[in-house]
């Protein structure tokens, strides 16, 4: 309750300014701010937005979170694929311990890459405003501003799930954030390690740098993510050399995401003091 006290009390009572629906194919003209609270959900597509001295890859879900006097340009993506953008505007925000304006940024990011339910309720909470915005029935401006308010609240109570400290450890926000970041990560190795996986792609989906990647995920696990890596590929090699004797060593490879069987086998030996191919010998 003390949260609950210290923000939502009175701060939480913005005034709506005005929502606005369009499919961005083109470049937005000028790199600008606002003397408000700007949120912009990604309803479909994919493009890039300028925010600040960074520019993000942005997609389907995710929710942009622009603070007042925050520089910010939309920007098409490579291929000119049409991105439907919604925006609500708000202003009077007061969060306690912020400016005016501002909304609390996870890390320090303004894009929200949301999925599941609470996807499913912004994107509702989006057609419901939509659908207020053109039926102009009695009370529509309270009714858009209580939508506009859902969703700031369902940002909040994300921020405070995903922060929220474990009562065993008593894990700080910030481990949190990086467990969370070190999972997504091995279990995106584990289901495409025979796959060309780039470091620098996997950083740019999450928003983050890649040398912030590899310091947390070497301090996190005592592994580099490209040695982590090798390990899943090696250990897969290993059953399948076992498992699997009609593989030749170059298919096992490949199967493992190697394309060179030479390089492959200078890594197999390296980890485990023998060839692919001594290992088969053992079996047959």
């Amino acid at each position: 309750m003390e949260r609950e006290n210290t923000v939502f009390q009175d701060e939480l009572n913005p005034t709506f300014l005005f929502m606005w629906k369009g499919t961005r194919v083109e470049d937005e003209p000028n790199y600008h701010c606002h003397e408000h609270l700007e949120l912009c959900y990604i309803q479909s597509g994919t493009g890039k937005h300028r925010i600040g001295d960074t520019i993000y890859e942005v997609k389907e879900g995710d929710l942009l979170v622009i603070n007042e006097g925050v520089y910010h340009q939309s920007l098409a993506g490579e291929h000119k694929t049409p991105v439907a953008e919604f925006y609500v505007g708000l202003t009077d925000l007061n969060l306690a311990g912020l400016g005016r304006n501002h909304f609390p940024l996870l890390g320090n990011c303004p894009v929200f890459r949301t999925e599941g339910e609470l996807q499913r309720k912004l994107s509702k909470l989006c057609m419901a405003m939509e659908a207020e915005q053109e039926l102009c029935r009695i009370g529509r401006y309270y009714m858009m501003k209580t939508y506009a308010m859902q969703m700031l609240l369902l940002l909040l109570r994300e921020e405070e799930e995903t922060g929220k400290p474990q009562k065993a450890g008593g894990c700080s926000f910030e481990s949190a954030n990086r467990k969370y970041l070190v999972e997504k990560i091995t279990d995106y190795f584990e289901d495409h390690y025979a796959e060309k996986i780039s470091l620098d792609r996997i950083a740019g989906n999450m928003y983050l740098s890649t040398f912030y990647v590899s310091r947390i995920f070497k301090a996190e696990t005592g592994n580099t993510p490209i040695h982590y890596l090798i390990d899943i590929r090696l250990t897969k090699a290993y059953n399948l050399l076992t498992q699997n004797l009609e593989m030749s060593i170059q298919e096992i490879a490949a199967q493992v995401g190697y394309e060179d069987a030479y390089h492959f086998s200078k890594l197999f030996k390296k980890k485990y003091g023998v060839a692919p191919s001594a290992v088969r010998r053992r079996i047959l």
